[in-house]
């Protein structure tokens, strides 16, 4: 191959890598992006180990690295809604939790129970597993909490392991600036205890 043929290769492949990168980085930054779930907080739907997809659409398109929306910036996730979020005590943190109040909402717990305006809310994702309720410490607002209103601009967000999440109950309301995208769907699995891939969890859509 002569000379000339040569860097035109080099050229070809490095073109092709650069265009390939940028438009890896636009899905990254608009379309897709993939997350690990590091806890429990949201057993049984996400387990600890579990990488998930998430569409980052869904509530308008944020400015990579930061929590300004460019687009949609009004879009309110609706109830039950799995996202993941910039963590507002601190921004180099993302957290995954489900939706539970939305702005307006009164929102309160009595014993472990949810009640939204008023009203017993139980979804059958949630689960408990600490048959205490906490009275006293820094720890009772796990199980008594509020009721407090959902501020404009923001929700209210708790894991689906109740007595396993750090959530609103503790940190307070998620602006909706924060939110990062919409949980999607697992693509892969690993059971750190068994040192083996879950493989009846890949490909489950997240709910």
């Amino acid at each position: 191959m002569s000379t000339a043929k040569q860097k035109n290769a080099v050229r070809d492949w490095v073109e092709a890598l650069v265009v390939a990168f940028v438009i890896a980085m636009i899905i990254r930054a608009f379309i897709l992006q993939a997350y690990r779930i590091p806890s429990s907080s949201m057993e049984d739907t996400l387990l600890k180990g579990d990488h998930i997809l998430a569409t980052k659409y869904n509530y308008g398109l944020t400015v990579p690295f930061t929590t300004r929306k460019i687009w949609g910036g009004d879009r309110v996730p609706a109830r039950g809604d799995i996202v993941i979020f910039t963590f507002p005590g601190n921004h180099a943190m993302d957290f995954v939790k489900r939706v539970i109040g939305v702005p307006g909402d009164t929102i309160q717990v009595k014993e472990k129970k949810v009640y939204i305006n008023g009203a017993p809310f139980r979804m059958d994702a949630e689960k408990h597993t600490d048959p205490f309720i906490l009275t006293q410490g820094q720890g009772a607002v796990r199980d008594n909490f509020g009721p407090v209103k959902v501020e404009p601009g923001t929700c209210f967000v708790m894991g689906d392991n109740r007595d396993q999440s750090y959530d609103s109950r503790f940190w307070g309301f998620v602006p909706i600036q924060n939110i990062k995208g919409k949980a999607f769907i697992i693509y892969f699995s690993w059971d750190s205890a068994r040192h083996w891939v879950r493989f009846g969890r890949m490909g489950h859509i997240v709910r």
